[in-house]
This record gives C-alpha cells, structure tokens and sequence, in this order.
C-alpha cells in the first residue's frame, strides 16, 4: 500500500480540517497518481473535499464510527479491520492512503511506499504526518528538483519502508 501527502518542513499536514496550503502541482501528482486506484480516508478527510463527495475517477474507502455516516459513492468501513479486509479486493499498490493523521497513523504499518510533497516552510499545524526521515524503517529513495510555487519551495520524495516487518 502506498502512503500520499504533502508535508511542511515540520511534517505538519493541516490547520482547523483544511490542508496547509494549495499547490497546483501537488494537486496534479495527487491526481495522477490516484486515479483510477482507491483513495482510503477518514471521515473528516471526505468532508474536507469540494462538496464532501469522494474524487471523481477513484474507488474511495472511507473510515467513520458514525453510524450514521454513509455518503454516497464511497465505501464506508467502521474500523481499521474491516477496511483492511475491504482492500484484501485490490492490488497493494493501487491503494493509497490520503489521510487525515489518524488514517495515516493506523496504516502506516500496512504501508510500503510514501509519495510525499515536501514543502520547506513552518505552517501553524494542528495534524501531522510520522516523520518518515526520523524512522529507522524508512529511506528517501527519490528527491525530486527542488520547484517554487510563488515563494514557497518544495519537492516531491519519494520513500520506501526498508526494516521492519509490515503488518
């Protein structure tokens, strides 16, 4: 399974539900490399996304304990358990983690691979990312060119799980 995200230099991911800032490219990687695949996140993650709907194009797997929560298009999993049995359908790879912290959190040890956009700058955060370059388990394989979107610097990594058992 693969792990996406866009980090600021602090590993940070999101202020009040909204993500830290919008990069086009970002957006553009994100949707390339996601389509067509399945999208697996949270509740407040789908909620975040224009309209609360899942992306157009994608099987998107939502985590809830809501009860009640069951928006259409998406398929609805009320614990780490039975998602995990739900993506038993598809192809390790084509399945990629979208977030939020929590989300992140439970599957990172079902995860082998992370597409990180790196952003060099401290954003006032409230949900963060593991920080892959802190863990024994996993190596940066790839730095993309470092790019500017208006003042801000980023690059795209890419990281692969080297120690440790996966789950």
């Amino acid at each position: 399974m693969n792990l996406i995200a866009a980090v600021d230099k602090n590993w940070a991911i999101g202020n009040g539900g909204r993500l830290l800032v919008s990069i086009p490219e970002d957006q553009r990687l994100f949707r390339e490399e996601t389509m067509g695949k399945v999208v697996v996140m949270g509740r407040k993650t789908l909620e975040s996304l224009p309209g609360g709907q899942p992306l157009h194009g994608r099987t998107t797997v939502v985590l809830s304990r809501d009860p009640q929560f069951q928006p259409k298009g998406a398929v609805v999993c009320r614990s780490l358990e039975e998602a995990l049995e739900e993506l038993k359908k598809y192809p390790s790879e084509d399945i990629f983690v979208a977030g939020g912290q929590e989300i992140y959190e439970l599957f990172l040890p079902y995860c082998d691979v992370a597409h990180i956009t790196y952003i060099d700058y401290g954003y006032e955060a409230d949900t963060r990312f593991p920080n892959l370059d802190e863990s024994e388990e996993w190596r940066m394989l790839l730095a993309g060119e470092e790019q500017t979107y208006f003042d801000l610097c980023y690059e795209f990594r890419l990281y692969r799980r080297v120690k440790g058992l996966r789950k």
